[in-house]
């Protein structure tokens, strides 16, 4: 597997940072979370003035061989139209980056349509779509290495335009089926409470989806797998692995990253599961309706900042977040301190 180089971010400017915020002319922790996301963001960057410049959001398209078995209520043609859709703008995701300043790149690393001609997608296609895991891998080795240096390439490019922080989001149906087992294989919470009704699923065929994945994870066991992250390339997504493996450039090149709703939160556990020392970069944006959600996130020991009951996915969540966490960084950077306010320090 394609390794990364992170570190836990270095601490020793952690006191100078406490100091700068404690003496800000509010009282002593009354800004609360953003005070905590501020320490972060310092300490990710390594600075007492830190800076969200060029925020980029990468989309990524995959389609899923699962897909065949009925998991999702929605057919997979829906992730190359909604793909071509982003590019003319219409999309929930191309709303939210242009609210927020995010510069969106739109890749295809394994939509099961030939989109290379199509005026705004980024071809990193490794296949049209993985296998379907219920009767085999969905991918490689060898793919998934292509899939996580496929997803560090673009955050290379990232950061060459001088991007300071990162969002990613996914396009691709049935994905919340590989993220349920993912959950359910390396964090031991049971399956039943990993999978939920993905874009909608009634009571019928919620329960089809359950008989399938269990199916698939009975397979799987079967053929001796011992270690975990064996899970990653027998059940993961093309998109999956490339936002894992963006996730893991990102912490390297000390980026803030944006984590998402469940399936950008079973792609962050599938990071920390290959280098534990990524989690330090991430900031838990949301906790969506998607069943298992909260329970992925405890587990991470991750709180989020929003509970919208958002399930659209496109890292929508995450982009709607961006507001305070920039707020946290403008609090450092513009709000005033007791001494040159003139205010006595009170504490």
């Amino acid at each position: 597997m394609k390794t990364f180089n992170i570190e836990a971010p270095d601490g020793q400017l952690r006191a100078a940072i406490q100091r700068k915020i404690d003496n800000l002319n509010k009282p002593k922790g009354s800004l609360g979370r953003l005070e905590e996301l501020a320490m972060q963001i310092c300490l990710i960057q390594q600075t007492l003035t830190p800076s969200l410049a060029r925020p980029c959001h990468l989309l990524l398209g995959g389609d899923h061989g699962i897909e065949r078995e009925g998991v999702s209520v929605s057919p997979r043609e829906v992730t190359w139209q909604q793909m071509v859709n982003f590019t003319h703008g219409g999309g929930g995701v191309n709303m939210f980056c242009r609210q927020h300043g995010f510069k969106l790149r739109i890749v295809d690393v394994g939509v099961d349509y030939d989109l290379s001609a199509v005026e705004g997608i980024i071809d990193r296609k490794i296949g049209r779509g993985t296998r379907n895991f219920l009767y085999e891998p969905a991918m490689s080795e060898a793919e998934m290495d292509q899939a996580l240096q496929v997803g560090a390439s673009l955050v290379d490019d990232c950061v060459a335009e001088g991007c300071r922080v990162l969002c990613i989001g996914e396009m691709g149906i049935a994905n919340t089926s590989p993220s349920s087992i993912w959950m359910h294989l390396l964090e031991n919470i049971p399956l039943d409470q990993c999978i939920g009704a993905g874009a909608g699923l009634d009571s019928p065929g919620l329960q089809h989806k359950r008989q399938v994945l269990k199916q698939a994870v009975e397979n799987y066991r079967r053929q001796g797998h011992y270690n975990p992250l064996d899970a990653l390339p027998y059940f993961g997504g093309f998109e999956m692995m490339a936002a894992t493996g963006a996730m893991l450039r990102a912490a390297e090149q000390h980026l803030v990253i944006l984590v998402d709703g469940f399936i950008m939160t079973a792609c962050a556990l599938a990071a920390t599961r290959i280098n534990p020392a990524s989690q330090h970069y991430m900031v838990f944006t949301h906790c969506g309706d998607e069943s298992g959600h909260r329970l992925m996130l405890d587990a991470m020991q991750a709180r989020p900042l929003l509970s919208l009951g958002l399930r659209l996915g496109e890292g929508t969540g995450a982009l709607c977040a961006f507001p305070i966490v920039d707020s946290a960084v403008r609090m450092l950077n513009e709000m005033n301190n007791f001494q040159n306010a003139r205010i006595t320090k009170y504490f």
